[in-house]
């Protein structure tokens, strides 16, 4: 689970549950058992145990332990049957720059007439990918949201063209349940990459992000300090992007006090308050100020990964044209010296879940029953650097996107929620949750929520959607879901929660709720077969409350 994402915003949800005893399970269908019987904790345990171990060296994308595994997987699809996913291949390879920031010599320069006032790491935070320096005016743009369909924009008379952009962060009224930005819940325009792009396609050639200065929530900043996995580094990890990205211009996020100074006169507070309260644009140049930006990088070079993929083709004449997509991602954060960032939750549990999966479908289909829909099984890259594989998939889909009907995306399904620094203040974690998963994305597919609750009458897990009525940790950004859901794929992210040991040296694979891990595996292997056999799959729904 990637937690480069930027996470703003304190809120104690309530929670929808669907808990049923196990006196009231419902027997699984005979042309399914087959199937069901093949999931199996000792199987999984050994997926998991050789994707942990030291050997893979943490899986950080671009690394040898990393490609190892995917070599790995890409056997445990040939052994389960699958067909090649792309074309002959196996595999969806694809172009990253790695690079390593020179933060010391990056800056942010503010310019109010002759007043000149240079701001660096921590005030802001920014890495581009190579060397620039540029400058230019800056316009306040609210939000940096252009929402047609909700008639609601950020820029609209206001011209950005050659000039920076400084938006807050996140969505107008956004602790507000009748909002139509999905009430409390997110909608992609709360992203810094969807408001990026959005900057760039009106013409701005930088875009700076503001915390909101009337939140009640922890700076980013200090949201990152709180998981504090990576303070243990003695080498920072490298960024990585994609080559053929099609964002192509900086971002940089600032601190109150550097977003006071940009702002000069304006008043954000007021600013926020007033958007706030009409949805009315209040954008404007702010006058006298311009910045420059220097963005300088250590190193630099451009090498390939892949994406797994693998194919259970359908058997009806019509619908084997159709898409389930069954996914999670296999990289992690890597080593450093002696210390090994293992992910075994964070995403061994995933990708040991995808190809669980893969063998259970592929023994029904041959002893009992087809389904219908074709099963696409992918395994992405990149995950833990920006949602990277996923993002490429989206653009270059192996199968049409438009006759892809349903997306189960496995991201940390292996371990019980705890309270952590992390979340402590942000979300309310129940007390006993060895039985529990989180679904996000309900809001976008009510009918996908629908069929996974059914489904679950014959497993008895307690389903909770209090994550899609959150804002604080963003989780909706966070896994490899989400750029489907840019593309209107009913996507939803099947997620255990967070624990202390999220992306620290200690998510070991003793950690693991295998009895649990077996019966979500098992519930994803019902829905996929109800997604991959209905004659009326789950639809998208791009707008919720608006």
């Amino acid at each position: 689970m990637n937690n480069k994402i930027l996470l703003t915003t304190s809120l104690l949800v309530g929670t929808m549950l669907h808990v049923l005893p196990a006196s009231a399970l419902k027997d699984v269908p005979a042309n399914l058992q087959s199937g069901w019987d093949a999931i199996s904790q000792q199987a999984i345990r050994y997926d998991l145990e050789y994707l942990t171990d030291d050997k893979r060296g943490g899986r950080l994308a671009l690394t040898s332990g990393n490609e190892q595994s995917i070599s790995w997987i890409v056997e445990q699809f040939k052994q389960a049957g699958l067909k090649p996913g792309n074309g002959d291949s196996y595999l969806q390879t694809f172009n990253l720059i790695e690079y390593r920031p020179d933060t010391g010599n990056t800056y942010l320069r503010v310019n109010h007439g002759e007043k000149s006032v240079s701001l660096k790491k921590p005030e802001i935070y920014t890495s581009y990918n190579h060397e620039i320096k540029i400058g230019a005016p800056v316009v306040f743009a609210g939000y940096g949201i252009t929402a047609p369909e909700l008639k609601y924009d950020d820029y609209k008379g206001v011209d950005v063209k050659g000039k920076f952009v400084m938006v807050f962060d996140h969505e107008p009224q956004e602790e507000d349940e009748s909002s139509i930005f999905n009430g409390t819940g997110n909608t992609p325009y709360a992203t810094p990459r969807v408001k990026a792009l959005n900057a760039q396609k009106h013409g701005a050639i930088g875009l700076l992000i503001a915390p909101e200065p009337n939140r009640k929530h922890p700076s980013n900043q200090e949201r990152r300090a709180r998981i504090g996995g990576d303070l243990k580094r003695k080498i920072p990890l490298p960024e990585m992007v994609l080559e053929s990205d099609q964002l192509q211009i900086p971002i940089v996020v600032l601190s109150d006090n550097a977003a006071k100074e940009i702002a000069g006169s304006l008043q954000l507070a007021q600013l926020q308050k007033k958007i706030d309260s009409d949805l009315q644009p209040q954008s404007q140049q702010i006058v006298d100020t311009a910045v420059v930006l220097q963005e300088k990088v250590k190193s630099r070079r451009i090498a390939s990964t892949s994406n797994v993929v693998g194919l259970l083709e359908g058997s009806d004449h019509r619908l084997k044209k159709e898409t389930i997509i069954i996914s999670a991602h296999h990289d992690h954060d890597g080593q450093d010296g002696g210390q090994v960032w293992h992910g075994a939750d964070d995403n061994a549990s995933g990708t040991a879940g995808v190809i669980s999966l893969a063998r259970a479908m592929s023994v029904n289909a041959a002893s009992e029953l087809k389904p219908k829909r074709s099963v696409l099984f992918s395994v992405f890259a990149g995950e833990e650097r920006g949602l990277l594989g996923s993002y490429y998939m989206a653009a270059h889909p192996v199968r049409p996107m438009a006759t892809t009907r349903a997306m189960i995306n496995f991201d940390m399904i292996g371990r019980d929620e705890k309270n952590s620094k992390q979340t402590d203040g942000l979300i309310k974690i129940p007390l006993n949750t060895n039985n529990r998963l989180n679904l996000i994305g309900a809001r976008f597919s009510p009918q996908y929520d629908k069929m996974v609750r059914l489904q679950n009458e014959y497993v008895g897990l307690t389903l909770d959607d209090r994550f899609d009525s959150e804002n604080a940790l963003n989780t909706f950004f966070r896994s490899d879901q989400f750029p489907f859901v840019l593309k209107a794929v009913p996507a939803f992210w099947w997620f255990t929660g967070f624990h202390p040991d999220y992306h620290h040296v200690t998510d070991t694979s003793e950690k693991i709720n295998y009895n649990k891990l077996q019966k979500i595996l098992r519930l994803a292997y019902l829905t996929a077969y109800d997604f991959a056999n209905t004659e009326y799959p789950p639809v998208f729904v791009p707008y919720p409350k608006g």
